[in-house]
């Protein structure tokens, strides 16, 4: 997502992945630390999704937390590969890699609010309608409206209605003030590491030729901590895996496992839900 930087200099030449053809090319200079990565540190930084999201998936399938858990989790790695291929190619492909999968992640997320109970309510009618609507987005932003305006507003607008429905069953829920607790830490900290991202993504556009001078003044490697995109992905990660525990846990408590789970840090920073008994709840 972004403000189109045209990096000429570094497009006129043809690179290990050839021309960039992609409709957007962000602010870190390409193809300065690698002949074979364009954007090194917005490549690598996707690392986080990729390590919260394997977490994610080999803790709930140890726990048998429910395959629309696992699902989401694998939306989340998806979402963290298609946007290191991006970065480390600038191809247009790619670029769909990055943005697309970001959409059927928060489908996932509101399905599985949606369906949070023992009993499927709405059968195959759900999931239906979710694909025919991303489907239609999909169709919509290749061949009509190609344009990261539009992407963002359907990512944001699909963000904004998965959280509002969640906030709305949570709020329906009788719960326990421990869990009420966790709710209300989870959906914070997903807040602040979404609009965290979102500030410093866009520090990242408009002050982007003045973050390069100083970048090219400080050096090697210290100038990574400028390349704010790259701190974009870390937050985001931190922020997505939040709202998917805070998703993980209303489905937990509309079940009526409040006193089967907790949440801990593995190594101190990777989040999880653990249950204190494995029991299949899919």
């Amino acid at each position: 997502m972004g403000m189109i930087i045209l990096d000429t200099a570094r497009n006129a030449t043809t690179y290990f992945w050839g021309k960039r053809t992609s409709t957007i090319d962000w602010c870190e200079e390409n193809y300065v630390v690698s002949d074979y990565i364009a954007e090194f540190w917005n490549c690598v930084t996707n690392g986080v999704f990729v390590a919260m999201a394997l977490f994610g998936i080999a803790g709930a399938i140890k726990h048998q937390q429910g395959k629309r858990i696992v699902a989401c989790y694998m939306g989340l790695l998806l979402v963290g590969c298609g946007s290191a291929c991006f970065h480390a190619t600038l191809k247009y492909t790619t670029q769909l890699l990055d943005e697309l999968p970001m959409l059927y992640l928060c489908a996932l997320g509101f399905y599985s609010l949606v369906e949070a109970d023992r009993t499927v309510r709405f059968g195959w009618k759900l999931p239906a309608a979710l694909i025919s609507l991303q489907a239609a987005i999909t169709i919509t932003y290749i061949f009509w409206i190609q344009s990261p305006v539009f992407h963002q507003a359907a990512f944001a607008s699909t963000v904004c209605a998965s959280v509002a429905f969640g906030y709305r069953r949570q709020c329906e829920m009788e719960i326990s003030n421990r869990t009420r607790r966790m709710f209300q830490r989870l959906l914070l900290q997903g807040f602040l590491g979404m609009a965290g991202g979102f500030f410093v993504w866009n520090l990242d556009n408009i002050f982007c030729h003045r973050l390069r001078t100083y970048r090219s003044h400080i050096g090697s490697p210290f100038d990574a901590f400028l390349q704010l995109h790259g701190w974009w992905h870390i937050l985001t990660a931190y922020g997505s895996t939040y709202l998917l525990l805070w998703v993980h846990l209303t489905r937990l408590a509309r079940q009526g496992h409040d006193h089967l789970f907790t949440i801990r840090h593995f190594v101190g920073f990777i989040p999880h839900i653990t249950l204190k008994t494995a029991k299949k709840i899919d």
